[in-house]
C-alpha cells in the first residue's frame, strides 16, 4: 500500500509531507525549497504553470495567474466583495452562484486550479519516494464551513487523490507539535497564514487530542494586511503626482510584491524602504519612480481594525472553550501572519501567556501534522486519538422564519444528533426542510446548505404527525441529513453538497481535462529542456571556436559558424524541429579531431 501524503493547501504557499522511518518529513522541491507557491498561470488552453515559476508569471501575466484561490473555494461571489479586490483577475458569476475564475474567455472553477497545485505536489511525493501516490489527508482551516470542505475534496478528487481525511490546520499543527509531548496540558493553536486566521484551543492528554472551541476568520489573512501597505503607498502617490497606480494590473503586481516584502522587513526593523523605479510615464514620456519610508507604527495604525478582528477571535475561542487565559499552558503560532510583532503581543496579552511556543516551522507545521495523520491512518503510529468539534452550528428553518439548532457549534464530531417535528398546518402531506448553517437566531441570516422535502405524511391535526430530523456529521466536518416519518417510517435524506452541487460525472470531467493538462505540461517540459540544451551548445561551442579557430581550415570554420547561426535563430524562434535539425548538422560539422581536441 503506498504512503498516505499529508497536504497543506495553503493560500499563498502549500506543502506536502509524509509520515516515514518513524516521523513525519517535509517533501520539498528541493533541498533548500520546502514549499510550493499556491500560484497557477494558464500559458495557453494546454499549458500551465505552477508553483515557482507561475509566481514569476505574476508581473508579466496578472490577468493569467491565480494565486489567493483558496479564499474562493466553495464560495458564493456575494461572499467575496472583500476577496475580489485584492486580486488582478476577473471573477464571474451571478451573486447568488458559486465563483468561478475568467481566463482567457475560458472559465475554471476554484476547485479546478486548487487541483493543479495538489497534483504538483502529488508529483513532488513521487518522484522522492519513487512510488504511486494517490492517498492524501487534506487540511483546512477550522472555520471552513460545509461547502468549502466540499469543495476541497472535489480538488483532491479532479488532481487523482483519494482523501482519507479532511482535518483542520489547528489540529493538524496540535498533533505534529504535541505527538511527542506526552502529558495533561491545554493548548491554543493560533494559526494565521496568508488568507485565514484560525484558532484552536485544545487539551492534550496522553496521546489525545481533543478540541474544546475552535473559531476563526476565513475572510483575514496575509493578503489584507499587504492591501493595507498598498493602499498607503498608492494613495501617497496619488497625493503626490496624481496618478493611481492600482489602475495598472502590471504596476498593481509589483506594489504587491513590494507590500509582501516591506511587511516582512517591519518584523524584523522599524522602517521598511519600499523603492519601485519606473513605476510610470508621464505624459511626455519621462519615467516616474516610487519611493516611501513605511515605519512599524504607522503599519499598526492603518491596520488596527484587522487587529481588532484578531482580538474579538482570540476572547470568543476563550468564552467558548470555558477555560481561564491563567490556565493555558503554549500558545503554538502557525501560518506566516504570526511573525508580525503586534500578533504575537496580542496573543501574549489575551492568552496572559509568555509561552509562544515558534519551535516549529509555522510555514510547515500544518503538513507535517496532516502526514502523522497519515502515519496514523497506515498503521505506522499507534495510541494517537484525535476528537475535533464543529466549526459552526447546523439546524432547519421553522415556520416562523427562526432558525431551531440541531448541532450546536464546537459539537465533537463525528456526531448524530437527532430531534422531532411536527406539522405546523392540518392535514399537511409533506413537509419542506431548509438545512441551515450558522448560529443567528433568524433563518434567513444564516447560511442555506440545501432544501429537501419530506412526502407521504399520514393526514392530522398540526401538531400530531412526529417527524424526526437527524443530523450526521462524520470525521471530516462533513454533513448528512435524513427526515423520517415516525408512524409511517417513511424517510428522505440529503447529503448536504454546500448547494453547488458538483456532480460525479462533472468531476470526472475535470479529472480527465486536468490528465492533459498534465500531458501537455510534460510535453512542453520536453520542449523547454530541448530548447536549454540548444542554448548551452551554442554557448559551449561558440567559446571553443573563438579559442580554436585559428588553427582550422577557414572553410570549417565558416561551416560550424553558420551552424551555429542557424541555431541560435532556430532557438530565438523556439521552433523544436528547426533547434532538432540545427543540433544534428552541428553534430556533422564538429568532427573529430576537434570534438576530441575539444
Amino acid at each position: 500500500m503506498s504512503k498516505i501524503l499529508g497536504i497543506d493547501l495553503g493560500t499563498t504557499n502549500s506543502a506536502v509531507a509524509v509520515y516515514h522511518d518513524g516521523r513525519a518529513q517535509i517533501i520539498g522541491p528541493t533541498a533548500h525549497r520546502k514549499l510550493v507557491p499556491s500560484v497557477v498561470t494558464y500559458v495557453d488552453k494546454k499549458t500551465t504553470l505552477v508553483g515557482d515559476a507561475a509566481r514569476d508569471q505574476q508581473v508579466l501575466q496578472p490577468e493569467n495567474t491565480i494565486y489567493s484561490i483558496k479564499r474562493f473555494m466553495g464560495r458564493r461571489c456575494e461572499e467575496v466583495e472583500r476577496e475580489e479586490r485584492l486580486v488582478p483577475y476577473p471573477l464571474v458569476g451571478k451573486p447568488g452562484e458559486y465563483c468561478k475564475i475568467a481566463v482567457d474567455r475560458r472559465h475554471y472553477t476554484p476547485q479546478q486550479v486548487s487541483a493543479v497545485i495538489l497534483r504538483e505536489l502529488k508529483q513532488l511525493a513521487e518522484t522522492s519516494l519513487n512510488e504511486t501516490c494517490d492517498r492524501a489527508v487534506i487540511t483546512v482551516p477550522a472555520h471552513f464551513n460545509d461547502a468549502q470542505r466540499q469543495a476541497t475534496r472535489d480538488a483532491a478528487k479532479i488532481a487523482g487523490l483519494e482523501v482519507m481525511r479532511i482535518i483542520n490546520e489547528p489540529t493538524a499543527a496540535a498533533l505534529a507539535h504535541g505527538v511527542e509531548q506526552r502529558g495533561d496540558r491545554h493548548l491554543v493553536v493560533f494559526d494565521f497564514g496568508g488568507g485565514t486566521f484560525d484558532l484552536a484551543l485544545m487539551r492534550i492528554r496522553g496521546g489525545t487530542f481533543e478540541v474544546l472551541a475552535s473559531t476563526g476568520n476565513t475572510h483575514l489573512g496575509g493578503d489584507d494586511f499587504d492591501q493595507r501597505i498598498i493602499d498607503v503607498v498608492a494613495d501617497d502617490f496619488v497625493r503626490r503626482e496624481a496618478i493611481d497606480l492600482r489602475q495598472n494590473a502590471m504596476t498593481l503586481q509589483r506594489l504587491k510584491q513590494a507590500a509582501a516584502t516591506a511587511k516582512a522587513e517591519l518584523s524584523d526593523r522599524r522602517v521598511a524602504e519600499i523603492m519601485l523605479p519606473y513605476v510610470h510615464m508621464d505624459a511626455g514620456g519621462a519615467p516616474k519612480h516610487l519611493q516611501y519610508s513605511l515605519t512599524r507604527e504607522r503599519f499598526e495604525a492603518v491596520c488596527e481594525d484587522l487587529f481588532d478582528e484578531v482580538r474579538d477571535a482570540c476572547r470568543a475561542v476563550i468564552r467558548e472553550a470555558q477555560v481561564p487565559p491563567g490556565s493555558i499552558d503554549d500558545v503554538v503560532l502557525v501560518g506566516g501572519t504570526t511573525r508580525i510583532p503586534k500578533v504575537q503581543r496580542l496573543a501574549q496579552d489575551i492568552f496572559q501567556t509568555d509561552r509562544l511556543d515558534r519551535s516549529a516551522n509555522p510555514d510547515e507545521v500544518v503538513a507535517l501534522g496532516a502526514a502523522t495523520l497519515g502515519g496514523v491512518l497506515q498503521g505506522d503510529l499507534h495510541n494517537v486519538h484525535l476528537m475535533d468539534v464543529t466549526a459552526h452550528g447546523f439546524g432547519v428553518a421553522n415556520a416562523q422564519g427562526k432558525m431551531d439548532t440541531i448541532v450546536r457549534k464546537n459539537t465533537s464530531i463525528p456526531t448524530v444528533v437527532k430531534k422531532v417535528f411536527s406539522t405546523p398546518s392540518d392535514n399537511q402531506r409533506s413537509v419542506p426542510i431548509q438545512v441551515l448553517e450558522g448560529e443567528c437566531t433568524r433563518a434567513e441570516d444564516n447560511r442555506p446548505l440545501g432544501n429537501f422535502r419530506l412526502d407521504g405524511i399520514r393526514r392530522a391535526p398540526r401538531g400530531v404527525p412526529r417527524i424526526e430530523v437527524a443530523f450526521s456529521i462524520d470525521a471530516d466536518g462533513i454533513l448528512d441529513v435524513s427526515a423520517t416519518d415516525l408512524d409511517s417510517g417513511k424517510r428522505q435524506n440529503i447529503v448536504v453538497t454546500g448547494s453547488y452541487g458538483m456532480e460525479e460525472q462533472e468531476i470526472e470531467e475535470m479529472r480527465s481535462e486536468a490528465e492533459e493538462f498534465e500531458a501537455a505540461a510534460e510535453q512542453q517540459q520536453v520542449v523547454v529542456e530541448l530548447r536549454n540544451h540548444a542554448q548551452q551548445v551554442h554557448h559551449n561551442l561558440s567559446q571553443w571556436l573563438e579559442h580554436n579557430a585559428g588553427v582550422m581550415p577557414q572553410a570549417d570554420v565558416q561551416k560550424l559558424g553558420v551552424a551555429l547561426q542557424q541555431l541560435q535563430a532556430a532557438v530565438t524562434a523556439n521552433h523544436t524541429r528547426r533547434i532538432k535539425k540545427a543540433l544534428k548538422l552541428i553534430d556533422e560539422r564538429w568532427q573529430s579531431p576537434y570534438r576530441d581536441a575539444g
